[in-house]
């Protein structure tokens, strides 16, 4: 008996149908296309940040060491900060200071300072000549005890003791007895030793520029009652070049308010 040829089954055919389009897509390189039920949204890749490079501080400007004010002694009369004031008699009384020089300055009485003071005032000297003020002299520099002894005692027999505290220092309290003070007047002579001497260019000059030099005006006017002399507007002490500058910049006038130590209106005794 012949047979008749079997006939493939309906759900063969159709798994065939689609395993060989699933083929022929995967042959063709082709991606199916989304079903359009699939979300449009694009999702944004995660990105990783770049770490940023490390910050670095700010330079820091350096720091200026405050001003030793303990660099130097304000009691040995050798120290170009020794204080002498009513109140800090020079010790030993009778101090010789042991560099006195003569310069070669104008001078009305002999200009002799201790050596680092009298280059000083060469220096002060030529600069306020070449800046206009006029040319200047010594009027009176370095005094011994003994001279200022004298000097002292014409003063009371002038005006009086308690007129001749106000303008001279006793022997034993003087600065110029340190050899690092001097009086200055104008050339030619005019003023001297007088408070006009402030108003004349020289004055004025030396109270604006002496503290480039190194000299302080030792006596000004509205310090009376710290410094116990009146306004004398001549005087200059010699105190170097940073000490002065200090000074100048943090505008303390006498040495007893800089270094702290008493005012001095009146001697003790």
């Amino acid at each position: 008996m012949s047979r008749r040829p079997s006939l493939p089954h309906p759900a063969a055919t159709v798994l065939a149908v689609v395993l060989s389009a699933g083929l022929l897509a995967a042959c063709s390189g082709g991606a199916p296309e989304p079903s359009p039920s699939t979300s449009a949204a694009t999702v944004s890749p995660t990105l990783t940040p770049t770490p940023s490079p490390t910050e670095e501080a700010p330079p820091t400007s350096p720091t200026t060491p405050a001003f030793d004010k303990a660099a130097r002694s304000v009691d040995d009369p050798a120290s170009l900060w020794v204080v002498s004031d009513k109140l800090r008699a020079l010790d030993p009384v009778d101090y010789v200071p042991g560099d006195l020089v003569t310069p070669d300055v104008a001078h009305q009485n002999p200009p002799t300072l201790r050596a680092e003071a009298a280059a000083a005032v060469v220096e002060m000297f030529r600069a306020g000549q070449a800046e206009g003020a006029g040319a200047f002299q010594v009027q009176s520099a370095y005094r011994s005890y003994d001279t200022q002894v004298s000097v002292y005692a014409g003063w009371v027999q002038r005006l009086g003791q308690a007129q001749a505290d106000a303008q001279s220092a006793r022997p034993g309290f003087s600065e110029h007895q340190t050899g690092l003070a001097l009086d200055i007047s104008p050339v030619p002579l005019s003023c001297a030793l007088q408070a006009c001497f402030g108003d004349t260019p020289q004055g004025t000059w030396l109270a604006a520029n002496a503290w480039r030099f190194g000299f302080l005006l030792r006596y000004p006017a509205d310090k009376v009652a710290v410094t116990g002399f009146t306004f004398e507007p001549w005087h200059f002490r010699y105190v170097g070049v940073p000490l002065a500058t200090e000074m100048h910049d943090t505008g303390v006038t006498t040495l007893e308010e800089f270094f702290g130590l008493p005012a001095a209106p009146d001697y003790a005794g």
